[in-house]
Parts: C-alpha cells; sequence; structure tokens
C-alpha cells in the first residue's frame, strides 16, 4: 500500500499540476470516449499505456478473460456495453485478449479451477472457445494451444457481443464499428483479426484496421 499512497503523491505534484486544465475539462463536462475497450482483469494489461490514449478517451470494461457474457445473461457487462454504445455513443468496440492468458489457461486445464469456484462459473460464458479448441485444434500443444484459445476466445467474445441489441442495431446502421485484438506482452505488438485473411495480422504492419462489422469466423488463427 505505501507504494500506491507514494504514487498519489507523485501523482498529484508531478502528472496532476502539470494536466491541470485537463482534468478540470474532464470534470466540468460528459465524458465522451469514442471507444469501448474490453479487455482481461489481468495486472499486466494497461490500455491507455498501450493505446497512448489520455483519461477520457477510453470507456474501459474488465473482467477475468475478457468475456463478455451473452445478453440474456444480465449483469455489469451488460449495463456498461448498452451505457457505451446506447447513451456515450461510442463508434468502436475493441475486444482485447493478451497471451499468457491465465483464464485461457484455466478453460484447458480445469484442474486449475478446483478451489475457485466463481471463476468455474464465469468461464462458462467461454465454453464455446473450449468446444472449438477441441474440435480444431487437436494438432496443437503447449503455448501454441494456450495462443490459439486466446485468438479464438476473442472471436467468440465478439459473437456474443453481437447478441446485444444496442450493439446489434448501431452496427446495422454503420454506427459502430466492432474490433478483435491481442497484445503480445512479451513484445509489446498489438495483432487485430482480419476477416478477409481469416487470420491475425501486427496492426503496425496494415494499412488501416480491419472491422468485424459483418459476421464472420475464422479458419486460420496464426500470429
Amino acid at each position: 500500500m505505501q507504494k500506491l499512497v507514494q504514487g498519489i503523491h507523485q501523482f498529484q505534484q508531478q502528472i496532476f499540476s502539470t494536466h491541470r486544465e485537463l482534468f478540470e475539462r474532464l470534470d466540468q463536462q460528459e465524458q465522451t470516449p469514442e471507444t469501448l475497450f474490453v479487455t482481461c482483469s489481468d495486472s499486466r494489461i494497461s490500455p491507455n499505456l498501450i493505446t497512448q490514449t489520455q483519461p477520457g478517451e477510453l470507456f474501459i470494461l474488465r473482467n477475468v478473460g475478457n468475456l463478455i457474457p451473452p445478453y440474456q445473461s444480465m449483469g455489469g457487462m451488460a449495463a456498461g456495453i448498452e451505457f457505451a454504445v446506447a447513451a456515450l455513443k461510442v463508434k468502436d468496440i475493441i475486444i482485447c485478449g493478451h497471451s499468457n492468458c491465465g483464464a485461457m489457461r484455466a478453460l484447458l486445464d480445469p484442474s486449475e479451477l478446483s478451489e475457485l469456484p466463481a471463476t468455474r462459473a464465469w468461464l462458462a460464458h467461454c465454453r464455446a472457445t473450449e468446444r472449438i479448441m477441441w474440435e480444431s485444434y487437436g494438432h496443437l500443444s503447449g503455448s501454441d494451444l494456450l495462443h490459439a484459445t486466446v485468438e479464438e476466445n476473442v472471436l467468440v467474445q465478439v459473437e456474443n457481443l453481437r447478441s446485444h441489441p444496442s450493439v446489434a442495431k448501431a452496427v446495422a446502421n454503420g454506427m459502430l464499428h466492432l474490433h478483435a485484438w491481442v497484445y503480445k506482452i512479451e513484445t509489446g505488438e498489438v495483432y487485430a483479426f482480419d476477416p478477409e485473411r481469416g487470420q491475425y495480422a501486427s496492426i503496425t504492419g496494415t494499412a488501416g484496421l480491419p472491422l468485424l462489422d459483418a459476421e464472420h469466423r475464422g479458419t486460420d488463427l496464426t500470429i
């Protein structure tokens, strides 16, 4: 805790003082983020650091495994998505998985969840990912299987996202675009799924960001 307290002092003395006008403006006006960023609770992931965005630019939702329960499952995620799309009118939704994800590792090896019943219940929202992996990726093992699981899970969650009425309406009207990303912690690279190529590609190596506005399933997920 002492490290956090020291960080607060540093923020107030060195960061806030030099950005006072920004924070005063944020306090005086309604938030107007253009992007909803859905990612894992993993402490190694920092959305604002990765994207180099300022306070007020991202509306962020986080949970174990960056999961999006189907619309029938009401809760905090459904409320956050609805608020971002219907009230804040975000233009883009990014679902961002990451390398070496503990939630996906537990999905592949349920023995890790023997003493985590709440986590086991939560991961039921990615059973479709589990099924895809065992049906289509039996030739992989170890880190290759884990990474493919991370990639597939992001796409499964995009499909779950489409079940939310506010999202479906905004996408149909051309007001909202969907993106599937995977962040590689060890290299700092971010990959986006390209539906035309059926695989993920480095964002820094593409001319423009591929969109997932039309329903599409990947066929060759490799990085």
